[in-house]
């Protein structure tokens, strides 16, 4: 599942914001918790045109693509399901999906999934 999650997420950035570098980042370290456990975080970064703040909570909406994104303009295809499928897997690992958005500044994209520490999660 987390392959398909991190695949989603890349490809989401370079369809959006093809002319721009597409940046992974992990860690894991003190502060990174989920519902109070220890955890690692996955950042997928762009730095395409972005999107306005308000419309961060319709990009998890399943068939939700923002109207006025590069690849509505320019017709590339998609029906909007690779974010909700990648918040979906995220939450059945445990984690969260969130995103952070910049006007003019690109998106990024911030998986935090719990640390398993043996055993069945």
């Amino acid at each position: 599942m987390l392959e398909r999650v991190v695949a989603n997420l890349v490809e989401n950035a370079v369809k959006y914001a093809p002319d721009s570098d597409v940046v992974l980042a992990a860690r894991t370290g003190a502060g990174i918790m989920v519902d109070g456990r220890p955890a690692s975080e996955l950042r997928v970064m762009d730095h395409g045109s972005g999107i306005a703040p308000a419309a961060v909570l319709e990009l998890f909406q399943p068939f939700q693509r923002l109207d006025d994104s590069p690849s509505s303009r320019d017709g590339r295809s998609g029906i909007g399901l690779g974010l909700a499928v990648a918040k979906g897997f995220t939450e059945a690992m445990g984690g969260t999906l969130m995103a952070e958005a910049t006007p003019g500044g690109g998106l990024t994209m911030v998986v935090t999934l719990p640390l398993w520490t043996g055993g069945r999660p």
